[in-house]
């Protein structure tokens, strides 16, 4: 949402009449008729309106001078963004080849069921429906996967086919060698599908540290860590299917992979330590430069991408009236940012690319795509460019000199601007759980049911006045150059399209020789905006904030972005409460207050966050318990920090690593009233 001033005297019209009223017994006791009708109280009446409304003005001056300085630096509000989750979907019979989910299909959280209008109609906040989409169309397979076999090079191992999180296996064996194998075994009544298949890998990571990502890297220039073949049995031998795309890039990440099925060449058959016949596919082991063998938790059939944002076509936003810098508002708000921006060919040969909005303008000649840009400093008079607010949805054409005006259409006065296309949706609450996202609201012949085996993440709200007021000295000092430390953890901050809550550059560190320091290397560590005790960013966040710098950085830099390194630390102390408190609520609030104090996004000293590497000072933490209501005192130095679950000396400092965190998930406390 736009910038607002706070509020500093909220008193309202009702209050001040009703405060007045109170003062009447004390400097008047003779005035005793009150009613609406007395002369003395429409006097109070009118005082007291003319007082809110000097309130409300002498509310706007002290911050608006800041906010206006905000918007003249370009610094706006980051908008909401939406989570993001795999949802699998369960055909309704056995006896049919594939069904086709189309892109767009809509599923709601089960907590609040809806009907496909009301889905449709239903905003991002609020108590309003919560609605994912799906990204991509799927072609969904009747033959079910029945099971998993690892050959290792040498055996046959038989694996469960997992559906519940926290479970995983080598799909190569522990050694990964060359020629090893993942089978899979498919039962139908029919023949397997010629259609495209699709099936989601997810890599196992519970507990797991992501990987830092080297921001000189081109990804899909990398060299895998492996050349894996795909293949399927046709009753004598194993034949190649057609790879059309892995986005596991040789299972090193969670993703699809996409081929194209092997149709009735494939034949039913006992194969290793199955005694069923089932459809057999397998991929092998070409080449191996795996450093550590893959891990995975699941491997999915039926299973697509959705994103809590819906979408919105062919909405009227108004009609040109060939005025300078006329805005429109999109009905609604944030509006998300596409995947991939779409291209798009004019009819006059320019071409266009859509990153968000797709805004069509009729001036006389049919409607023509027009193009969004960040701001007019570098567009001509007569470019079709647009600005777009995404929190707001507001929509800022040119004035003539920067940026075109739209020509008037008297053929169609009120309607020759059309937002064709556009998502919206986003917030915190979208990080739905496991198992939530179960209504379909959309008509899907022969799909039985949906759900998510793994939770939604990615969901952040709408960054707030006092986050956008600190880092906007850092984005004036850096002037869009990463240079300083302070540039690279303000940058990677700034980051569109994640939500990063705190940045700390720590330069000459290198992640893998993390004891040396080495020239000209920077390794920034992002901490997302998550409810987690320990937020830790997605390989997806690292890419996108590595990008960003990338556009940055000097060209000597190498930079590399990193998750944080937590310390779990638990305080184990005892407690003497005062006799008017109750134990219950005393270690409670014991709790809860070393918890927050911990915190890597509320802790420390100012509330922002644990500062990074700060040690734990045993003094401060001595302090932080005694400042509790109800504590009376702390007997015979009783406090005894234990980090990382080893016990540290009574009465020192707890020093942690430079870059590092603390979070905690629980603490012992024991409370106990005077003997």
């Amino acid at each position: 949402m736009p910038m607002q001033a706070p509020n500093l005297d909220d008193r309202t019209y009702a209050q001040l009449v009703a405060e007045a009223k109170t003062l009447i017994p004390r400097y008047a006791p003779e005035w005793t008729d009150q009613n609406e009708t007395d002369p003395g109280i429409t006097l109070i009446e009118m005082f007291s309106w003319m007082t809110e409304m000097l309130l409300y003005r002498l509310n706007q001056v002290p911050e608006l001078n800041y906010i206006k300085f905000l918007q003249l630096l370009g610094i706006e509000l980051k908008p909401a963004q939406p989570a993001s989750a795999e949802l699998t979907f369960t055909l309704a019979r056995d006896d049919i080849e594939t069904v086709i989910v189309p892109k767009g299909t809509q599923v709601a959280a089960s907590q609040a069921p809806v009907s496909a209008t009301e889905a449709t109609s239903a905003s991002a906040g609020g108590d309003q429906p919560l609605v994912f989409e799906t990204e991509t169309a799927l072609i969904a397979l009747g033959a079910k996967l029945k099971a998993l076999q690892v050959f290792d090079g040498f055996s046959y191992s038989r694996q469960t086919v997992q559906t519940t999180p926290g479970q995983w296996f080598y799909p190569f064996g522990p050694k990964a060698r060359e020629g090893s194998a993942l089978m899979l075994g498919f039962d139908s009544p029919l023949d397997f599908t010629s259609e495209q298949v699709n099936l989601a890998v997810l890599l196992y990571s519970e507990g797991l540290k992501p990987e830092g990502k080297h921001c000189e890297l081109d990804l899909p220039q990398t060299p895998l860590a492996a050349t894996l073949e795909w293949e399927f049995w046709d009753g004598r031998d194993w034949e190649p299917l057609s790879l059309d795309k892995d986005e596991t890039r040789a299972f090193t990440r969670s993703g699809h992979i996409y081929f194209t099925g092997p149709g009735n060449n494939v034949r039913k058959d006992r194969l290793g330590s199955n005694t069923t016949p089932y459809y057999w596919l397998r991929c092998r082991i070409v080449t191996s430069t795996y450093e550590t063998p893959p891990r995975l938790e699941m491997v999915l059939t039926n299973t697509v991408r959705a994103t809590q944002a819906l979408t919105v076509r062919d909405e009227i936003l108004g009609g040109s009236d060939g005025t300078p810098n006329q805005t429109f508002r999109l009905s609604n708000a944030p509006v998300a940012v596409l995947d991939k921006p779409v291209r798009v060919t004019r009819n006059d040969g320019l071409a266009v690319s859509v990153k968000s909005l797709r805004l069509e303008i009729d001036e006389g000649l049919g409607f023509q795509v027009w193009q969004e840009v960040d701001d007019f400093y570098a567009s001509k008079p007569d470019d079709p460019h647009y600005r777009l607010n995404r929190t707001t949805g507001d929509v800022i054409v040119g004035n003539g000199r920067n940026g075109r005006i739209p020509v008037a259409n008297p053929a169609n006065p009120a309607g020759n601007v059309v937002a064709r296309l556009y998502r919206y949706g986003g917030g915190k609450r979208s990080n739905t759980g496991t198992a939530t996202l179960t209504q379909l609201q959309s008509s899907v012949e022969s799909v039985d049911s949906v759900t998510n085996l793994r939770p939604a993440e990615g969901g952040s709200d709408e960054e707030t006045v006092e986050e956008a007021k600190l880092r906007a000295p850092l984005q004036l000092k850096s002037k869009d150059r990463a240079v300083t430390s302070e540039d690279f953890e303000m940058l990677a901050i700034d980051t569109p399209g994640v939500r990063v809550r705190r940045a700390k550059a720590l330069p000459l560190i290198h992640p893998k020789f993390p004891d040396a320091q080495i020239p000209g290397v920077v390794s920034v560590v992002v901490v997302p905006d998550s409810d987690a005790p320990n937020p830790l960013p997605s390989p997806a966040t690292l890419a996108v904030v590595c990008a960003h710098l990338n556009k940055h950085r000097l060209l000597t830099s190498e930079v590399y972005v990193v998750p944080p390194t937590y310390h779990k630390v638990q305080i184990e102390i005892d407690v003497v409460a005062g006799p008017e408190a109750d134990l219950a609520e005393v270690k409670r609030a014991v709790t809860d207050r070393l918890t927050n104090y911990f915190h890597p996004l509320k802790g420390g000293k100012g509330g922002t966050g644990w500062e990074f590497g700060s040690p734990i000072f045993y003094s401060e933490v001595y302090r932080i318990v005694l400042q509790v209501p109800g504590v009376s005192r702390i007997p015979d130095n009783s406090l005894i920090i234990w980090l990382d679950d080893e016990r540290n000396p009574t009465c020192r400092d707890v020093p942690i690593g430079d870059g590092e965190l603390l979070y905690s998930d629980g603490h012992i406390v024991r409370v106990t009233y005077e003997s």
